[in-house]
């Protein structure tokens, strides 16, 4: 989220939490010490992809916390929305890709290969491609692939997708939601704007279109994407 951080600090302070602990408990209170000690809460909190899952149960859990809460590309919310995602991307790969795809995610369920971390950083940017409609800006490198800590955290935030306590946390959220979303994200839309609307009081969804997972990298969609997050906080 570097990119998007430093065009919001034109506008207001900003910070850009880091997550370096291994599992989800440990993430969420990582992020609600960050804001504590540099934070003026309560705080506008935008969260894309993985951090709009952590940003959503932060809301929950600590709801004094945050005056807002901006999910950008969020992952569905119920299990039923979660299965086409995979299928979307490889379906959006070439033959080529489809077939490395494929090798590196058998490998990486394989208990004996070595060296996860590097598998799933080509994965990544596998995967990359197939969520993007038309990037203008290259994309930048993130931060050091961690497999285990990807596995772990992502295992217990499908048990909670899947026991459907995911969504009942949205019932302790007291604050303004709005979801931002491409409608080229393989994370189906109706999977975040379907539930979210069952459950929240004050909720807003907002469909980018020409868009896919990274709006502040596509071509048609950056300049409408800044202008609505802008809006918001």
């Amino acid at each position: 989220m570097a990119p998007v951080a430093r065009e919001l600090s034109a506008v207001t302070g900003i910070l850009e939490p880091f997550q370096t602990e291994t599992t989800l408990e440990g993430q969420v209170q990582e992020l609600r010490s960050v804001l504590l000690e540099h934070g003026k809460v309560p705080v506008t909190l935008v969260g894309f992809s993985w951090g709009a899952y952590l940003s959503f149960m932060l809301a929950a859990r600590y709801p004094a916390l945050v005056k807002k809460l901006v999910l950008v590309s969020s992952p569905p919310f119920e299990e039923q929305y979660a299965a086409s995602v995979t299928q979307t991307r490889m379906t959006r790969l070439n033959k080529n890709d489809q077939a490395g795809a494929q090798a590196l995610l058998t490998q990486l369920a394989d208990p004996e290969t070595p060296n996860k971390n590097a598998l799933l950083a080509k994965l990544g940017t596998l995967m990359a491609h197939a969520d993007t409609y038309d990037a203008a800006n290259a994309m930048e490198e993130g931060f050091h692939c961690q497999y285990e800590v990807f596995k772990d955290v992502w295992d217990e935030a499908n048990e909670l997708r899947k026991k459907q306590i995911l969504i009942q946390m949205a019932k302790s959220i007291t604050c303004p939601v709005v979801a931002i979303h491409g409608d080229w994200d393989p994370h189906p839309a109706e999977g975040v704007n379907d539930p979210l609307t069952r459950v929240l009081a004050d909720f807003r969804f907002v469909l980018l279109e020409k868009c896919g997972h990274r709006p502040w990298i596509e071509r048609n969609a950056a300049e409408n994407f800044y202008k609505v997050l802008v809006a918001e906080i």
